[in-house]
């Protein structure tokens, strides 16, 4: 299954039944699991850990050189998990610490000409539109959308099941199950009908509804909004998550006020 117009290293790790197209390149220390699919033209760089069952489109490169100036050739490392399609044209640079690594996890979507920059993390089931670019060490949840050429600035956080609407900049962090639209970024409301799709419950997407209502509506800041969370929406998971979020990214979070203003 390896064309022999292919280069591959000979201390390249190749799993069972892969795929490797005419003119792709794989570099030496380089792990590609079973049965994935490398198409033409896709370079795959030393420090590379691809899983199974993925599929690369032409023209990509996954384990690029850092582009930071912090690196200075010290061996580093990209990692892909199972079932991941990579779309024509994308480019996934290594992180700039051996320790860390740029990691993209199992079963996400990444479409064409997107750009993830070094030691960013991008947890399971999340889509990457065409042409979105992520800035090194950029964090993004669980099963969150980024449209098409969304820009997520260094070291900006995405919670889990958020989207990002087409063009948005994100300088700061969007919180879980929101969508985030427009520029300057704002709140569009509660992503509800995804969530509703995926198996939550009316009583639970109400109870998120009413947490960003005191976060994004209430015209306080957020440090009193949290007050009015912890108070006034039913204890659980998703509360919880929305809390330990906005504490977690010291009450930054896109669209809403910081100053303190007291009750």
């Amino acid at each position: 299954m390896i064309s022999e117009k292919a280069h591959v290293d000979s201390a390249a790790k190749i799993g069972s039944n892969v795929t490797i197209s005419p003119f792709a390149y794989i570099e030496a220390d380089v792990e590609i699991g079973d049965n994935t699919v490398i198409m033409p033209y896709v370079s795959i760089m030393s420090g590379s850990r691809i899983g199974s069952n993925c599929k690369i489109y032409q023209g990509s490169i996954i384990g690029a050189d850092p582009q930071d100036f912090r690196w200075k050739g010290e061996k580093t490392y990209c990692f892909v998990g199972n079932n991941t399609i990579i779309r024509e044209g994308v480019i996934i640079n290594r992180g700039i610490n051996s320790d860390k690594g740029t990691r993209i996890g199992s079963d996400c979507f990444i479409m064409a000409k997107s750009h993830i920059g070094h030691d960013t993390v991008i947890a399971d089931k999340v889509v990457v539109g065409n042409g979105a670019t992520l800035a090194g060490d950029v964090e993004v949840g669980t099963c969150s959308i980024l449209s098409s050429n969304a820009i997520l600035h260094e070291r900006s956080h995405v919670g889990e099941w958020a989207v990002v609407k087409g063009g948005c900049r994100i300088g700061s962090n969007v919180p879980p199950f929101v969508i985030i639209a427009h520029n300057p970024a704002e709140f569009f409301g509660v992503n509800a009908w995804i969530m509703k799709k995926n198996g939550f419950a009316e009583e639970e997407i109400d109870d998120i509804a009413k947490a960003y209502r005191h976060l994004y509506q209430s015209g306080t800041s957020v440090f009193n909004a949290l007050k009015r969370i912890e108070a006034d929406v039913n204890e659980g998971p998703h509360r919880d998550s929305i809390l330990n979020f906005i504490r977690d990214n010291n009450l930054r979070i896109v669209g809403a006020h910081l100053d303190v203003v007291e009750d």
